[in-house]
């Protein structure tokens, strides 16, 4: 109708909810690949070509018991995040709360572990895991402490920092298909696929840092978040 004036709230929604899309998307077809790698290797014994699918190969309980709980939470937290959502099944939003706490905090809690005992990229892997891994946990543990003592506001605003953070996964791996690109590109290193393991590092510090980043930047743009 003509005249009428979407609310500036959920103007912001939508292209946020695409990207979200997209994004979780980019983390399913990481996690469909990572299966078809590293599934045939552990059923059989065999060790992979290359080093870094060796690293899930060699400690498939502790890589898919950081994978697994992480694209549960993934795919589930979108849902506790939407007002409609909440508003309209907050009984169920209460009790899929609950399980999708414990499978971020767990999802995590392994990331730190992998990041710093298995980094592929080195240094820059591992402090970037430490910082933005230490980071979502924190986020989760204010959002639970919120929640229990009635700070539904501040839960929620603790919830999309999680979110955010565990989001960038996603943006990592296009970081390193940008640094990929490069190197196939630029420097001639044919049939090499994989990244140089200094950017590979980089790319977890751009793809976690710019989320971190864009959640405060959205939180404070949005104060109708709390409603």
């Amino acid at each position: 109708m003509a005249g009428v004036v979407e609310p500036e709230g959920r103007r912001r929604v939508r292209p946020v909810g695409l990207a979200i899309g997209v994004l979780t998307t980019i983390v399913l077809v990481f996690v469909v690949r990572r299966l078809a790698t590293d599934v045939p290797h552990v059923l059989a014994g065999t060790v992979p070509d290359d080093d870094l699918a060796e690293k899930y190969v060699a400690h498939p309980w502790l890589a898919y018991g950081h994978i697994v709980p992480g694209v549960v939470y993934l795919l589930g937290a979108p849902f506790q995040l939407s007002h409609r959502f909440r508003s309209r099944h907050y009984v169920l939003h209460r009790r899929v709360g609950r399980v999708l706490l414990g499978c971020a905090l767990l999802s995590g809690v392994l990331s730190v572990v992998l990041g710093v005992v298995f980094a592929w990229g080195r240094g820059a892997e591992t402090s970037a895991t430490a910082v933005f891994g230490t980071w979502f946990v924190v986020c989760l543990v204010l959002a639970f402490r919120a929640i229990r003592g009635g700070r539904v506001a501040h839960h929620r605003r603790w919830m999309v920092r999680a979110f955010a953070v565990g989001l960038g996964v996603a943006s990592i791996r296009l970081w390193v298909g940008v640094f990929t690109g490069i190197q196939l590109g630029l420097l001639g290193m044919d049939g090499d696929t994989m990244p140089l393991r200094a950017t590979f590092g980089v790319a977890f510090w751009l793809g976690l840092s710019m989320h971190v980043l864009f959640a405060e930047w959205w939180l404070r743009r949005t104060p109708d978040l709390d409603g």
